[in-house]
């Protein structure tokens, strides 16, 4: 896999990005300008699929959603990701982009059931893909699914937009010295514990060998500078 000229990728947003400049819920127009970043990265050599998180709507870890039982509050979330993948579905369509929505959790009336070989096919044709429901399980998280979804895919690379532009050695926005890190191994960010995404997640691009790049999904122009073999963020390797 060449993480940095892919023809297969996977995008993960979280649900931060749908949130714009609101508390929570969806800001249209934050919407549709994370749509005009995807379309302007988006070339015939390039095959994308997304994964999008809940937490403008409903995080399950959250404080509110500790009184609610975990297996109740992690459906909840699950269901969030499939508001966001709607918006985000309209949004592209009205660039004339082709999308399918496949949900892990069954809503025939409103997306396509997760199936392996029909995402494959719909990418194969040009068109985009977004993955909601998470991975129909409680206790995972869309990092998880994210790992998951490119692993079963065969992406070449997992990109993990954020709100900071790349892996730090501590949390920039509360230790000022900390140092962006260009390049580490899977391993190493488990063993330090450096919270860009769960051990699962990154358990599982480890073991296939799954490269993954962390960018500020904020930079006008990073996602096609990604996808176009430029350096940005961190890239995340196997070993």
């Amino acid at each position: 896999m060449n993480p940095r000229k892919p023809k297969r990728v996977l995008l993960k947003i979280s649900g931060e990005a749908f949130r714009g400049k609101e508390r929570y819920g969806i800001d249209v127009d934050a919407v549709g300008k994370l749509a005009k970043e995807i379309v302007s990265s988006l070339t015939p050599r390039v095959q994308m699929a997304i994964v999008v998180g809940g937490g403008n709507i409903w995080r399950g870890l959250s404080k509110d959603a500790q009184v609610i039982d975990r297996v109740t509050a992690d459906y909840m979330g699950m269901l969030a990701t499939v508001i966001n993948a709607l918006a985000l579905q309209d949004a592209l369509e009205k660039l004339n982009v082709p999308t399918r929505v496949q949900s892990a959790i069954e809503i025939l009336k409103l997306a396509e059931a997760y199936i392996r070989r029909r995402a494959v096919r719909h990418l194969e044709k040009g068109r985009v893909v977004i993955f909601a429901g998470g991975t129909g399980n409680p206790y995972f998280s869309t990092d998880t699914t994210a790992a998951l979804r490119a692993v079963e895919i065969g992406a070449d690379v997992l990109l993990k937009a954020t709100q900071v532009d790349g892996v730090y050695s501590a949390d920039p926005r509360t230790h000022p010295n900390a140092k962006r890190l260009s390049q580490l191994t899977a391993m190493e960010a488990i063993r330090k514990r450096l919270g860009v995404m769960d051990t699962t997640a990154f358990s599982l691009c480890l073991d296939n060998k799954l490269p993954i790049v962390v960018f500020n999904l904020y930079n006008k122009g990073n996602i096609r500078r990604v996808l176009s073999g430029e350096r940005v963020g961190t890239l995340i390797t196997s070993r």
